[in-house]
């Protein structure tokens, strides 16, 4: 038994009791923001902002740069977001859930692929280029940079890169030595498959084409 545990949770013997406080209570907003984003619910910002600006901060002192400006990032586009979603398109209606148009398609791949750029250069200017893991965490962030900027716009697509994100996620926090937030994103990924079954639902039941 402890060699299961010390295999899953060793690391944390190293770590100051805070700061793993600190990580659960992040994990835990950051699952109440991916559950209120699947029920559609504005309550995915806040939540989701309390999760981010935690995650900053740990992620920040342990030198996971890219993982620190995706969660930086996040709590920019939930600002954005929370403006969008309440953002009337008539007298009686709100931003409403929607594919993708041709320029945001457009876009996501603008977004992408800056975001490739963007985390190259500040990889190689903090000499960070250590490992493999800097590629997979240069991918991953451009994949939840458009994510995240696609659910800010309510777009049912931005549960795909949810989905793809989260799910090499699980098995790179792991390898980081970050077991909490590894189960995190495995919780995530059922939730955002969930969450795109509940919008595909929520857009044939408006009588939209999916």
């Amino acid at each position: 038994m402890s060699q299961v545990f010390n295999f899953f949770f060793g690391q944390y013997l190293e770590y100051d009791t805070g700061d793993i406080v600190l990580e659960i209570v992040a994990v835990v907003f950051g699952f109440l923001s991916v559950w209120y984003s699947k029920e559609n619910k504005i309550w995915v910002f806040p939540t989701g902002m309390i999760s981010t600006m935690i995650f900053v901060y740990l992620l920040l002192k342990w030198g996971l740069l890219g993982d620190m400006m995706i969660n930086a990032y996040y709590f920019i586009m939930s600002v954005y977001g929370w403006y969008i979603w309440t953002l009337k398109v008539d007298k009686n209606h709100v931003t409403p859930v929607a594919r993708m148009t041709t320029k945001e398609r457009t876009l996501s791949v603008l977004i992408f692929i800056g975001t490739l750029f963007f985390v190259y250069f500040v990889y190689q200017w903090f000499d960070k280029w250590t490992s493999w893991v800097a590629y997979v965490d240069t991918i991953t962030t451009a994949i939840f940079f458009v994510g995240m900027w696609l659910m800010a716009r309510r777009k049912i697509e931005n549960w795909i890169f949810w989905i793809i994100g989260d799910i090499i996620s699980v098995p790179l926090y792991f390898y980081k030595g970050f077991t909490f937030t590894s189960f995190q994103y495995l919780g995530f990924t059922i939730i955002a498959i969930y969450g795109y079954l509940a919008w595909k639902k929520y857009l044939r039941n408006n009588l939209q084409i999916v």
